[in-house]
Parts: C-alpha cells; structure tokens; sequence
C-alpha cells in the first residue's frame, strides 16, 4: 500500500507473524510464478498490502535490476524476488537486489547454507517453499526466515502430501520461531481462517493470482483457466522429470505418449532458444546444469529437460499457445470464476476472514 492511501482496521487475528516480519498489512502472499509474477502484478500486490513476489528465475541480471527499479517506481511497499537455490551467480544476484533494498528472496527449493547467511548478512529474509515435512525440517536448521508449506493441489512442482496434512505438520516442524504461510487450493476468506487454525501465519497464492485483472497472462488463456474442472488437473513427470501439476492438455496428454528420446530431442533444440531469451552463454547454461545436477542429484535428463521447462510455460502463459506448452496450475482452477483486480481479490479474503473469525466468535 503506498504512501496516503486509506487504511481500514483489521480483525487482531489477521496481523500476523507473517505480516510483522515482511511489514505488509495483510497475511497473503502472491508467488513468484516464472513469466506470471512481473512487474505489473507484484506491484499490484504489495500495492493491495500483500506480499507480491517478482519471478526473475527466467531474467538476466539486467533484466531482474531494471525489474526491481521499475518496481521501486510503482510502489514504495516491500516486495520480494524469487531465484533458484544453483544458479551459480546467486552470490551476486543477492548482492545486487540487497543493494536495491529488496526486502525478501524466496526459493522453491533449499538454498545452501552459506546463502542464507550471505542473504541476513545483507539484510535480506530468506523465504523457501516445502512440500515434506521432511524439508521444512532441513530449512529450518539452515535458519531460513519464513517456510510456504505447499500441499499437492498447488500448481508446478508439487508434492504428495495434501495441504490438510503438510500445514500442520510444517507447523509442528519449525517450532515457533519460524512464520509458516500456507499453499495449495487456497482461495477466499475461508481458506485464509482455516491456515490460521492449523497454525500458519498466513497463505500464499499462485493460481488466484494469476487469474486476476493485473495478470498478463493472455485474457483467452485465462479464460481456458476459468472453464477447468477441479478434476481438470493431472501431476506428470513427463515434463522434465519431477512431479507437476497442470492442466491437462492434449499438449501434456502427448508428452506422456512420447518416448524419452523424442523428449530429448525437443529439449536439445529448446535449450537454444532459452539461452536467447534470457541472454545466457552457453557455458553459463552449462555451469547452470552442472549446479543443478549436483545440488539436486538430478540425472542428466532431468536437467536438461528442466531447462525446457521455461519454454513450455513462456508458450502457454506469455504467447498464449496452450496447444505448445503447459499451463501450470493449482487444483483451485476449478473453483475460480473470475476475474477481480488484486486489490479486489485481497480485500475480498479479508473482508471474508473477517465475516468468519467474528461467527466463530459467536458475534
């Protein structure tokens, strides 16, 4: 929320944790979803007194500062930046957004130790994204700042383990020094109230936010989102290996039908064009690779596959051609009919969070 706007009150139970530490007004969390999470939409968010995450995993280092900047433009509200735990210049990508006061970087995976403390060191939180108990676990040893417990209805990469029984076991995980914010089919007001009571600080949103009005994503996109079922989605490895959820397009149905080898072969010729896109040097890709595999113990396949994965996504939700990529997706699609501005949408789950704590109270 910027400078000389309205504040409302909020219900005591909604300024949480989560809301001290990254100086927001509000417990919500907008994602940082590659090619969805730009400018545009993160500055709506921290504008709106959430959370907004900038996606810059598919920037250059040019492109993620003058990303940064011109959010520093839009809004004077705290924001975030996503990066990937390997890349390898993550030394100097933290060192640059510290030195343009970024406030939070997040992860979908572990970072290492030693970049965390590089993070605090310069006065930046640290935030990672778990799907296992077993990972919040870890996290929490390397003194991460903040854990989103993602179920397996939530979009992307995904885990088994639903939302009802991960949160409470993240909770119990990190102890209570740790702010838990909660993902996977998370909504509305409700679901905001329901995070509070299995102990989170908060929720963390991807799919809601990219069908808002603020969204870049192509409109016929979207609404291909809005006619999906909440059976609409499927969890495949046939895109780069690991498990993701997305709609199930004949696009995806056909991948599944493919051999490995025809996979590598479109991986091979998709990792030219990536580089292009994001200005990346062939031995920066490889250095990139390396990282990953090591890091992740990922097979060969699976990270060159993983550098295809970008591409995919760019096709679908930039280019509007879900008949050539894939649409990542929450199951929570499927109970979304509309298309609110960001402001709209917050104010919304809050003004329903609020409906539900006061008829819990008996008021």
């Amino acid at each position: 929320m910027t400078s000389g706007e309205a504040v409302r009150e909020v219900h005591p139970a909604l300024r949480t944790r989560a809301c001290e530490l990254f100086g927001v007004r509000y417990p919500i969390v907008q994602t940082g979803m590659g090619w969805v999470s730009g400018v545009h939409l993160t500055s709506a968010t921290a504008r709106a007194g959430g959370l907004g995450i900038l996606a810059a995993v598919t920037m250059s280092d040019e492109q993620m500062i003058a990303a940064v900047r011109e959010m520093r433009e839009r809004t004077d509200a705290p924001f975030g930046v996503n990066l990937r735990p390997d890349q390898p210049d993550i030394a100097e990508r933290v060192r640059a957004l510290a030195a343009e006061g970024v406030k939070v970087v997040s992860f979908a995976g572990a970072p290492a130790k030693d970049t965390v403390a590089m993070l605090h060191d310069a006065g930046v939180l640290c935030m990672v994204t778990v799907g296992m108990r077993r990972h919040a676990e870890k996290v929490a040893a390397l003194g991460v700042d903040a854990v989103i417990a993602q179920g397996g209805e939530g979009g992307g990469h995904t885990g088994p383990v639903p939302t009802s029984l991960l949160l409470p076991q993240v909770v119990d995980a990190v102890g209570a020094d740790i702010p838990v914010l909660a993902a996977g089919g998370f909504h509305d007001g409700r679901g905001l109230v329901s995070a509070l009571a299995y102990g989170a600080d908060g929720i963390a949103m991807g799919t809601r936010f990219l069908l808002t009005a603020e969204s870049r994503v192509p409109e016929q996109v979207k609404r291909d989102y809005l006619k999906a079922e909440v059976t609409s989605t499927v969890v495949t490895t046939a895109v780069d290996g690991l498990p993701q959820r997305v709609i199930a397009t004949e696009f995806v149905n056909g991948l599944e039908r493919r051999s490995p080898w025809r996979r590598g072969l479109g991986i091979l010729r998709a990792s030219t064009r990536l580089r292009e896109l994001t200005g990346q040097s062939p031995a920066k890709a490889a250095r990139e690779g390396l990282a990953m595999r090591r890091r992740q113990g990922l097979t060969l396949f699976q990270v060159a596959a993983a550098v295809n994965v970008p591409l995919l996504i760019k096709a679908a939700l930039v280019e509007g051609r879900p008949d050539a990529g894939v649409l990542p997706t929450g199951q929570v699609a499927g109970v979304v009919d509309d298309l609110p501005t960001v402001a709209e949408l917050i104010d919304r789950i809050i003004a329903e969070a609020e409906t539900v704590l006061e008829r819990l109270a008996g008021k």
